[in-house]
């Protein structure tokens, strides 16, 4: 990721240049993400992994909208919700208790994405969950992990069902509830996701007409890793995709300070 020299002059004082820069990415994916809809007023969270050994991550403050989130405000807490960068936002309790939970347990888990979309939240309300008849969903065959519901996620006893009911899959199904993506970064967590969110708007579209969906064979589903290896490999996956979406919504790094 380029930010250039504009931008990273603009970190402020006593500031690790590595933590300014994730503050910006993280910053411009709740303004794509706002600019995409897949918001739910002031809910719902998008958290990155702060470099270092603490694992402290970023998260938006409660109470603002998405569009209302810049790399300044962001709020810093560490694995027990405590603020570590003298922020006086408040956190999302919820939000706390399902992303210190996954940061925690998973080295990889630099990013992390939980939504309400409609199409996402229909899917899970479905007993059959993700079928992996479509286009999208049949790349994340094998990626799938489903949570049942346990209400309201602003009880940190749950914290190790979470983890048990993810363990090394990128995407959890949180039933009646909504879905959840983990990246090794930003642009491979948005990549997911984007896949998983026209998955579930592909089902949705066809349950709602007649006739029976057309089933993928398994030796089809099976192959499919392979063939999608060129668009997840490389130093920055999904990279392009995301960067793309930046330019297309007239998202720049220096408005985000």
């Amino acid at each position: 990721m380029d930010l250039g020299d504009k931008v990273m002059k603009m970190k402020p004082a006593g500031m690790a240049a590595e933590e300014w820069a994730v503050r910006l990415e993280l910053a411009s994916m709740y303004r794509a993400f706002d600019w995409l809809g897949w918001t739910e007023s002031i809910y719902n969270h998008l958290t990155l992994r702060v470099p270092g050994p603490e694992k402290h991550y970023l998260i938006n403050p409660y109470g603002l909208n998405y569009n209302e989130v810049t790399a300044t405000n962001l709020v810093k807490i560490d694995l027990d919700g405590e603020t570590r960068d003298n922020s006086k936002h408040p956190v999302n309790k919820a939000g706390f208790v399902i992303h210190s939970a996954i940061h925690a347990a998973r080295d990889d888990a630099h990013c992390i994405i939980h939504t309400h979309s409609t199409a996402g939240m229909a899917v899970a309300c479905k007993e059959s969950g993700l079928r992996h008849d479509n286009f999208y969903s049949a790349l994340l065959a094998g990626q799938v992990a489903y949570h049942d519901f346990e209400g309201i996620s602003t009880d940190v006893a749950e914290r190790p069902r979470l983890v048990r009911s993810l363990g090394d899959k990128s995407i959890l199904i949180l039933k009646s509830h909504g879905l959840l993506v983990v990246g090794g970064g930003v642009t491979e967590a948005y990549q997911t996701y984007w896949t998983l969110q026209r998955a579930c708007e592909v089902q949705l579209a066809g349950d709602s007409m007649q006739g029976a969906t057309i089933p993928i064979g398994k030796a089809v589903l099976d192959a499919i890793p392979a063939q999608a290896a060129v668009f997840r490999s490389g130093p920055r996956p999904g990279g392009a995709a995301y960067d793309g979406l930046l330019r297309r919504a007239g998202i720049r790094y220096e408005d985000l300070v």
